[in-house]
């Protein structure tokens, strides 16, 4: 399923501009939108976290269901239509580069303070660190949201509108990450605006990426742009396995397969019913 915005651009606008150009402005508007929409999850998330107490449990529930909801727009909208369009070997070599370079970023940042940036039991943090440890979780964030939303914006480049499925998946995956990692640094001692200007530099952040997606890539050829969207799977992939699934397991227990599940049918019925 694809969502499609109105046009901003006024039908005389077209006189200055082909129709062809007037359309690409659009997409444009649409990529940075529906970007900027995805990492407001994660200010939505940290002014739940912030104001509310909200079970661990609920936040690992949500976290299992986005990781299912990820997982299916991974396989369905992402790395089937890149084999279409550029075949098995640069799918699988972008699919496991993706990945490597995410899980050596993750690494680096686990070292710097932001391993739990995805748990909901986050540590308070080192009283002597914590600034250090609040930049951790916001580069962190961005290493989580950034590939993502390239992915938006490829996904407007791909069929003129964003994919529901993919959209879904991640204000899904950012959703807890905010909810969370707000309640710890407020444990922390950080101030509301400390807190909330983090997370709404990210979410402006990432309508940037969705546009650099939509427009750097857009004059690649489709087997490159392919390429490209197995690499943001990889790292999505990877991220969904070492901050995700751990944490919806680790509150949920016996519950998290089912709500894993739940979440990837949901998403792929979203698929298929745009079909």
């Amino acid at each position: 399923m694809q969502v499609v915005v109105p046009a901003i651009f006024p039908r005389g606008y077209g006189r200055m501009a082909s129709s062809k150009e007037v359309t690409r402005m659009n997409q444009v508007y649409q990529a940075g939108l529906w970007g900027g929409l995805s990492g407001a999850a994660l200010v939505v998330g940290a002014g739940i976290g912030y104001w509310a107490n909200v079970p661990r449990r609920v936040v690992a529930g949500v976290m299992a269901f986005g990781a299912g909801v990820l997982l299916s727009a991974i396989a369905f909208e992402l790395m089937d239509p890149a084999y279409q369009q550029a075949g098995l070997v640069p799918t699988a070599i972008g699919f496991l580069v993706g990945a490597a370079i995410y899980t050596l970023a993750n690494r680096m940042l686990a070292f710097w303070g932001a391993k739990h940036r995805k748990r909901s039991r986050m540590p308070t943090a080192d009283p002597t660190d914590t600034q250090g440890t609040g930049v951790a979780i916001a580069v962190g964030a961005l290493l989580d949201g950034i590939p993502e939303s390239i992915v938006l914006g490829l996904s407007i480049l791909h069929g003129g509108a964003v994919s529901v499925a993919t959209l879904v998946a991640i204000f899904l995956s950012n959703l807890p990450e905010g909810l969370s990692s707000s309640a710890g640094l407020r444990r922390a001692g950080h101030a509301a605006t400390y807190i909330f200007g983090m997370w709404i530099s990210i979410a402006l952040a990432t309508a940037v990426a969705s546009v650099v997606g939509y427009t750097v890539l857009g004059s690649f050829s489709a087997p490159t742009v392919a390429a490209t969207t197995t690499v943001a799977a990889g790292a999505m992939l990877a991220m969904v396995a070492d901050t995700m699934m751990p944490e919806a397991f680790a509150e949920t227990h016996d519950f998290a397969g089912l709500i894993t599940v739940a979440g990837f049918l949901v998403s792929f019925a979203l698929s298929k019913l745009a079909g």
